[in-house]
């Protein structure tokens, strides 16, 4: 049964990390619902979260071909953790001076925020699981939303360390070193 999946990766900061990755699931027919990456508190590594929808076995296949890859430092699935989820979505609507305080009750509501005012619109800013975000775009829809911009879903696993989490006692350069490639030595044009 296909279900919805969160892949965690600590990867190595690197041109093409994110290509690689992004391709290998295309080989393998899997459609990305989102991925996210961003620096972490380790310079020289980043967080990808990668939402994709397959049954358990065929994500878990995929997963392991990942962790494969060479700036692949570690690779978890996190969809049985109960992760803490969240999104965030810009969204300019249109607003006359009729709408704008229904506009304004509707954004109090969902607990976003109102990032910029003009004579026509709002940009207002929403974070929240999924589903908050769709129903707020729903909503706004009715009064025009003139541009929008979603991010993708970025998770972390409740409670204590997570599956990316690197051992105090084992510095982190030392495991970045060891799943760096050596570099080739190319002529010097």
């Amino acid at each position: 049964m296909d279900r919805r999946h969160i892949l965690v990766a600590l990867v190595q900061d690197r041109p093409g990390v994110l290509n690689r990755i992004a391709s290998m699931l295309r080989r393998r027919n899997f459609n990305i619902e989102s991925i996210a990456v961003g620096h972490i508190e380790q310079p020289g590594l980043s967080r990808m979260t990668i939402v994709v929808e397959g049954d358990d076995a065929s994500v878990e296949q995929v997963r392991k071909q990942l962790d494969k890859v060479i700036e692949v430092i570690r690779i978890a699935d996190i969809t049985g953790e109960s992760p803490v989820a969240r999104e965030m979505a810009m969204i300019k609507v249109k607003a006359t001076p009729s709408t704008r305080s229904e506009i304004i009750q509707i954004v109090d509501i969902f607990r976003a925020n109102i990032v910029d005012v003009a004579p026509d619109s709002l940009i207002l800013v929403v974070t929240g699981t999924s589903d908050k975000v769709d129903t707020l775009i729903e909503l706004l829809r009715g009064f025009g939303i003139r541009e929008m911009s979603r991010t993708g879903t970025i998770a972390l696993p409740r409670g204590g360390p997570g599956p990316l989490t690197i051992e105090e006692n084992k510095p982190l350069r030392r495991i970045v070193e060891q799943a760096a490639p050596e570099e080739e030595n190319l002529p010097d044009w």
